[in-house]
């Protein structure tokens, strides 16, 4: 049996937690030329990251009776009974207040307020709302995942610059190809649980080619960092590979289907997702020391 600490780990999402710190985190160091402050580097990481793993929690909390009825989810914490909905709600309440002050006082206040506001759309508007009303919900609700980037730019910088939003647009882009694809493999699941996911809307065949489609913009999208001088050769020739083999699996995925391809092509977009982060990290610093040996 897991420790009642492993339940409170299982209850933050860490897996989704440590993607969203991740994406955060590599915001803070494109910020700058060079190394970002110290203190706004690790403050802001572990505020960003509380009022993250806050946000999980509220999510199972709302999602409970959904996940009872799902095979993805039907282990978490709140439906097997291994925490209640008071201690629950009481640990998420903890963790995003303590969240807020880290980055209130030890960041900037505007880090705290975006980072409050993505916790309010991710675990209210999308969850409690967005999600059981519309087929789009993963499409607008995407903003939400896609701040961290955002929030790290501004724990760093104070301000919001026009190339935080390209990485916000990279995410947001991101995020419905790389839902579909598994809502497709658990179609079953989303229907029994009267959750309108695109494929039990609009069938299985409309929802492949909307991954295509938000594949190939996908791509054109991670261009923008090199087109807008934010990162150079060597973040697009990377780029382009990872989006390539992207292509491969949603063209696949709407031509030549086979059993297990969707899970694989999720599995596929959250490493493709890692990667492009860490190459316009290692561009902006590795990028720009090869400059200067060129020059």
């Amino acid at each position: 049996m897991r420790s009642r600490a492993n339940e409170y780990y299982e209850l933050c999402k860490p897996r989704v937690v440590m993607l969203i710190v991740f994406t955060a985190v590599v915001g803070m160091f494109l910020a700058v030329p060079g190394l970002p402050p110290l203190d706004a580097l690790l403050w802001g990481t572990f505020g960003i990251g509380l009022q993250a793993a806050s946000a999980a929690a509220v999510n199972q909390i709302i999602d409970r009776n959904i996940d009872r009825r799902m095979a993805r989810t039907c282990g978490r914490p709140l439906v097997t009974g291994a925490l209640g909905m008071t201690e629950s709600i009481a640990f998420a309440t903890l963790l995003g207040l303590a969240g807020f002050a880290v980055l209130w006082f030890l960041v900037n206040p505007l880090t705290a307020w975006l980072t409050q506001f993505t916790l309010i759309g991710y675990a209210g508007i999308y969850t409690l709302y967005l999600k059981r009303a519309t087929p789009q919900n993963i499409v607008i609700g995407g903003a939400a995942g896609a701040a961290p980037p955002v929030l790290g730019w501004v724990a760093v910088t104070g301000e919001v610059h026009g190339h935080a939003l390209i990485l916000f647009l990279i995410i947001f882009i991101w995020t419905p190809p790389h839902f579909w694809a598994l809502a497709i493999e658990r179609c079953e699941e989303y229907a029994k649980a009267d959750i309108p996911m695109l494929p039990v809307t609009h069938g299985i065949e409309f929802t492949k080619t909307q991954v295509l489609l938000y594949t190939v913009l996908l791509v054109a999208i991670t261009v923008l960092p090199y087109a807008t001088g934010m990162s150079g050769l060597l973040y697009l020739l990377g780029a382009l590979i990872l989006g390539g083999q992207f292509l491969a699996y949603a063209w696949r995925l709407k031509y030549r289907p086979v059993p297990g391809l969707p899970m694989k092509t999720f599995g596929y977009s959250i490493a493709y997702l890692m990667g492009i982060f860490t190459l316009l990290l290692v561009d902006h610093y590795l990028g720009g020391m090869l400059e200067l040996l060129s020059g």
